[in-house]
């Protein structure tokens, strides 16, 4: 017998963490669900891909859909917790929930974004495209490639919250990484971290150069508040203090449309919110790991008569 998929996982998932006010470990969250669904010694061996165990890809899965319906969230890492609104929902919904409950959850919200606030100003253009249901209608091609945006998007949202849980100072690391893998800094020794008390305002400093002529600074703010037009103008002056040319300014949550505008209209000021950074650790493979996938497509050169 196969696994169960995803969907038949949410509701085990949903009931597990109810009654974990102080919320779980997420393996113990695994463990639960495939005890409710009673698995059996030979569901729980099998294996996806990758090397782990389906049982927990999919009871993943099924978080990641409660995460995006906003009922749950991960509150540290490898660590899940209901939100109140999940409290609240697996209360007013007895069990069993019923198929079109079920059907909601793990479809209604797959184009579900990463979380701004709502006086952030999108810094790329994020396309809002509605899901298309009629996967019976859709090419492999077609609905890999769906596959492939929903298994980035849920990346992408991983990141932003493992990025809110670590230090300040592990922040700082973070992000100079990601601007040496970008191509910054002849060497990662190039990229040096300033941050902490008196650091007027800058995080890191880049030496574009090996005599360190040419330096781009940059300011890393591990934040869920918008960054506004304050911060942006404390920076503009201590880049003005150091006589630089070039700054970076690095946040997890977003700016503000008057934040955005003042970085126009001065030189040298480069923007990177919450949604843009974990696309550029993706792209860059910092804090991620990519696995090949073996497509076979036919060489139809191979068939020509000569």
């Amino acid at each position: 017998m196969s696994v169960p998929t995803y969907d038949q996982f949410i509701e085990p998932i949903l009931r597990f963490l109810a009654t974990k006010p102080d919320g779980a470990i997420a393996r113990d969250a695994h463990e639960a669900a495939a005890k409710m669904l009673q698995l059996t010694e030979a569901q729980r061996e099998d294996l996806i891909a990758s090397g782990q165990a389906t049982y927990k890809n999919r009871s993943g899965w099924a978080h990641d859909r409660l995460k995006r319906a906003g009922l749950s969230s991960s509150a540290k890492r490898g660590y899940w917790k209901l939100t109140d609104a999940g409290v609240q929902y697996a209360k007013e919904h007895a069990f069993p929930l019923s198929a079109k409950d079920v059907e909601h959850l793990a479809i209604g919200y797959m184009n579900v974004k990463l979380k701004v606030a709502p006086d952030a100003e999108p810094l790329d253009d994020q396309p809002n495209v509605e899901p298309d249901l009629a996967s019976a209608t859709e090419s492999p091609d077609d609905r890999l490639e769906r596959a492939l945006k929903e298994l980035r998007d849920a990346t992408a949202a991983d990141l932003l919250d493992n990025l809110l849980q670590v230090s300040p100072n592990r922040f700082e690391v973070i992000v100079l990484d990601v601007l040496h893998r970008l191509g910054y800094g002849a060497s990662r020794n190039d990229l040096q971290r300033v941050g902490g008390s008196g650091d007027a305002g800058i995080d890191g400093i880049i030496s574009l150069d090996k005599l360190g002529l040419e330096k781009v600074y940059v300011q890393a703010k591990r934040w869920q508040n918008t960054v506004g037009r304050p911060e942006l103008q404390a920076f503009y002056g201590a880049l003005a203090g150091q006589k630089a040319k070039r700054g970076v300014f690095i946040t997890t949550s977003g700016f503000t449309a008057h934040a955005v505008d003042f970085a126009k209209s001065v030189d040298g000021i480069v923007l990177v919110d919450g949604t843009r950074l974990v696309h550029l650790m993706m792209d860059h493979e910092v804090g991620v790991t990519s696995r090949l996938l073996r497509l076979p497509t036919l060489d139809r050169d191979y068939f020509d008569e000569e």
